[in-house]
C-alpha cells in the first residue's frame, strides 16, 4: 500500500529538479571540500559535501512543499543551524583561535547548497568559485601580510612596557611606570605582574593607545632604566584580536 501511494505521488519533473539540485550541490561541495582536505583541515571533503547536499535537500524540500515561501523558511533555519556545526570546528589553542576559516567555509558550503536547492545552479557555481578563490588565491596575500613586521606606527596593537625590579620595590616601580608613561602622554590601562620570584619581579604596564611611536617607547624605557629601582626595562607589542 505504501509503495503504491509513493508511486502514485511520484512526479518525474520535480524529481528531476531535485536530482539536479543534489548533483550540483554534490559536485560543488566536492570541489570546496577537496581544497580543505588537501590542506588537512578539520572539516574536509566529506563534511563540506554533506553540508552542501543537506542544505540543497532542505531548500528543495521547502520549495516543493510550499514554493518560494517554504524555501525561504527552510533557508533561514539552515543559516542558523549551520552555526552550531561551525562552532564545532573552532578550537582555542592558548591565546590563538583555530578553525575560523574552516567554519566560514562550511557556512559558504551551506550557501552553495541552498542556491542549488533553490534551482539556481549558476549562482551556486559562481559562489563555489568565489569560495575556492578565497581559500586559494588569497593565500599568498595572507602569507605576505603575516610576514610583515609589527610596526608601532601603523599597527593597531597592545603595547606593554616591562620593568624588572626587586620584590621590595614593586610598589615604587608601579608608581614610576605610571609617572613616566603619563609624562609621555601614554596612559596606562593596567599593570600586571608577569613573573614573581624571590629575587625579582617583572611588571608590565599595558597601555591604552593602540598605536605608538617607537621613539616614545624607547625614551620611556631609557628613563626607567636610569632609576636605581629598576634592574632592566623594555617594551613589547602584540597585535590585537
Amino acid at each position: 500500500m505504501f509503495v503504491q501511494d509513493a508511486l502514485a505521488r511520484f512526479a518525474a519533473s520535480p524529481f528531476a529538479h531535485t536530482l539536479l539540485a543534489l548533483t550540483t550541490a554534490f559536485i560543488l561541495g566536492t570541489a570546496i571540500g577537496f581544497e580543505r582536505q588537501w590542506r588537512q583541515r578539520n572539516a574536509g571533503l566529506r563534511t563540506n559535501v554533506l553540508v552542501a547536499v543537506g542544505a540543497a535537500a532542505f531548500s528543495d524540500l521547502g520549495m516543493r512543499l510550499l514554493g518560494v515561501e517554504g524555501a525561504t523558511r527552510i533557508i533561514a533555519y539552515v543559516v542558523s543551524g549551520i552555526g552550531f556545526l561551525g562552532a564545532g570546528v573552532i578550537l582555542k589553542d592558548g591565546a590563538n583561535i583555530r578553525g575560523l576559516n574552516t567554519a566560514a567555509t562550511l557556512w559558504c558550503s551551506a550557501a552553495v547548497g541552498t542556491f542549488a536547492g533553490s534551482d539556481m545552479p549558476a549562482e551556486a557555481t559562481t559562489l563555489a568559485v568565489f569560495v575556492l578563490a578565497g581559500n586559494t588565491l588569497l593565500r599568498p596575500l595572507v602569507n605576505w601580510v603575516n610576514r610583515r613586521p609589527i610596526t608601532p606606527e601603523v599597527t593597531e596593537a597592545e603595547y606593554r612596557v616591562h620593568a624588572i625590579c626587586s620584590p621590595e620595590h614593586v610598589s615604587d616601580v608601579r608608581d614610576l611606570l605610571d609617572e613616566k608613561l603619563d609624562a609621555a602622554a601614554l596612559p596606562v590601562r593596567s599593570v600586571e605582574t608577569l613573573s614573581d620570584t624571590e629575587d625579582q619581579v617583572e611588571l608590565a604596564a599595558i597601555l591604552v593607545p593602540t598605536s605608538a611611536a617607537e621613539k616614545e617607547l624607547d625614551a620611556v624605557v631609557m628613563a626607567l632604566e636610569r632609576s636605581p629601582l629598576v634592574h632592566s626595562a623594555t617594551w613589547s607589542v602584540e597585535t590585537t584580536a
